[in-house]
């Protein structure tokens, strides 16, 4: 018994003796943290706090973080403020190698036959080349309550939808979605994002603010004619009625269009029927009416000559001029080119968009913005300390951090009412134009792939400016706010459909075929055909499109497509079945 005492006293001694230690400044080996944050992490919780048991971030410890990311987003300014604040408040330098969407193919491949990875890889492939590659770690054990809670939550009810097989068999995390996961009520909308055949607001102005409900293809392009033939020449440069781009990776802005005239969503290359069937659209007569219809226009000379051999940046260069009437695209691709003429004032040089469709048909253009799948951040089998940049990317979601790189610093980019209500004077207003401000005060490459908080903060605040209702108003030129009054709209949104609620298995363009498979053949193959024949289709003298378009439907008959039909069929149903599952 003594000793048994004895043993006893020794123990308790030894525990009070290591809970009276200093925690260790040295982060990399794990220390736990409790740092508390402003606000909620979920619809349905009123506060949080990052809980993890991650190493601590702090300047007494100093970081670098490599990063290579897919984006149109050019690098900070080497004075940027944010850079600055992170190295300040949590040691963090981030060294960045950004790479243009055009480029992305090429870099991926180099990448992985190099097999040296930056620590975090911001990826926008659908091909999943870096996770299928091994180029990607399994974040499952990070994403836990007692880890990085805030990552965790960003992935737990979507955990069955974002689990991927990388090759092996089994199915993990490896990319945490960069955009459209919701938190709290969704009050954007204002800034539309995704696809619409844009038309100058001019040349809307010019012609009296026409209807541009019940829009057809004949009426968008009267516009852009009429206006064309009226100035020939914008800003002393050759007026250019409609633009279209068709460099690698970016091939739906010549490819997606026929589905939407039609009156369907995006679903990639395919439309899904009633039942829930998919089917390839590329020779049906819905694409060819398109094309024969874009063939001629180009007759008239309303199509750039120069559409079939830009590169991207050539595109966004034209685009950014000013001279450029229509164009099919998404909102966020050309955000470059819209910003920079705002940048110079020219506001009605920039789009809005309308909704062509088929007689008979109802547009389908706007749909609920879809979560992104494995597109955003995954960490490399390089990074020596994924600890660290799992803990870094758990503190970015925080409410503090999300604020800083949405709205900036209080006080300094915006402003607080006595309703707690965020607003920014007509000064911080007007510098979020200027492109040379915003490389000194925000961090766009960085935050463009990064897990991100969208939908309205705990304290009811919209997640930006943008999606601040009437800060968005607020935000306009004078031009933008008599442009909408004189059409009776409040956004650039409401241009477009009430977007229905989404299938659940939507959208087709994501479901992941394996590399190298039939299927992943059948549609790289389908893609290269678009690219080889539909330029010469809609440059040539309309007198041969019915000899192209023959050409061009018999080379698609060689491919698999039933292959190809099957395996997004196949992903439909799995989708039905199983999406539903989070943790």
């Amino acid at each position: 018994m003594k000793k048994f005492v004895s043993l006893l006293l020794v123990m308790l001694l030894v525990l009070t003796m290591a809970a009276c230690q200093p925690a260790s400044k040295d982060t990399t080996q794990g220390n736990e943290t409790t740092t508390p944050t402003k606000g909620a992490t979920d619809e349905n919780k009123g506060g949080n706090e990052q809980k993890t048991g991650l190493p601590v971030l702090s300047p007494d410890n100093p970081v670098t973080i490599s990063v290579w990311t897919t984006t149109n987003s050019s690098a900070p300014a080497d004075d940027n403020k944010l850079t600055k604040l992170l190295k300040e408040r949590l040691g963090v330098t981030i060294n960045y190698e950004i790479i243009p969407t055009d480029n992305a193919d090429q870099k991926i491949g180099v990448l992985l036959a190099g097999g040296e990875y930056a620590d975090l890889m911001g990826t926008t492939d659908l091909n999943i080349r870096l996770i299928t590659g091994g180029a990607l770690i399994p974040l499952d054990d990070y994403l836990t309550e007692d880890k990085a809670n805030l990552l965790f939550e960003h992935v737990r009810p979507y955990w069955n939808r974002l689990a991927t097989d990388a090759g092996d068999g089994e199915k993990h995390i490896y990319v945490l979605p960069n955009y459209n996961r919701f938190y709290g009520e969704i009050v954007g909308g204002t800034h539309y994002g995704a696809s619409g055949f844009w038309i100058q607001k001019h040349v809307l102005e010019d012609a009296g603010y026409p209807n541009v409900d019940n829009m057809t293809l004949e009426r968008y392009f009267e516009l852009i004619e009429n206006y064309a033939r009226k100035y020939p020449t914008i800003d002393g440069m050759p007026t250019i009625g409609f633009e279209i781009l068709c460099a690698p990776g970016r091939e739906w802005v010549l490819t997606n269009p026929p589905q939407y005239i039609a009156g369907h969503p995006n679903n990639g290359g395919v439309i899904v029927d009633e039942n829930n069937v998919a089917s390839i659209f590329a020779d049906k007569d819905i694409a060819k009416r398109y094309y024969k219809y874009l063939n001629q226009m180009n007759a008239k000379g309303l199509v750039d000559k120069e559409s079939f051999t830009q590169t991207n940046d050539q595109y966004l260069s034209k685009l950014a001029t000013g001279r450029v009437l229509g164009m099919y695209d998404q909102r966020w691709a050309f955000g470059q080119a819209y910003d920079a003429l705002v940048a110079e004032g020219k506001y009605e040089r920039t789009w809005v968009s309308t909704m062509p469709v088929y007689e008979g048909c109802t547009p389908y253009y706007a749909d609920r913005e879809v979560m992104n799948i494995n597109q955003g951040y995954g960490i490399s089998v390089s990074c020596k300390n994924p600890d660290v940049v799992v803990s870094f990317l758990n503190t970015m979601m925080s409410e503090e951090w999300q604020k800083i790189f949405n709205w900036g610093i209080e006080g300094e980019d915006y402003l607080v009412d006595e309703n707690g209500r965020y607003y920014r004077t007509p000064e911080m207003r007007e510098q979020q134009k200027d492109l040379v401000w915003r490389s000194k005060n925000r961090l766009e490459a960085l935050y463009d792939n990064m897990p991100k908080y969208q939908g309205t903060y705990s304290d009811g605040n919209a997640d930006g400016p943008g999606n601040q209702p009437e800060e968005f108003f607020e935000s306009l030129s004078d031009y933008d706010k008599n442009f909408l009054t004189s059409y009776g709209k409040k956004t650039w949104r409401d241009f477009l459909n009430q977007p229905p609620d989404n299938p659940v298995y939507y959208p087709c363009w994501n479901i992941h075929l394996p590399d190298g498979s039939e299927a992943q053949m059948a549609s790289q193959q389908l893609t290269d055909i678009s690219i080889q024949y539909l330029p010469k289709i809609i440059m040539a003298d309309p007198s041969e499109f019915e000899n192209l378009w023959a050409q061009y439907v018999n080379e698609i008959k060689k491919v698999n497509i039933k292959a190809y039909e099957d395996a997004i069929n196949a992903g439909i149903q799995e989708r039905i079945m199983n999406w539903g599952g989070g943790r």
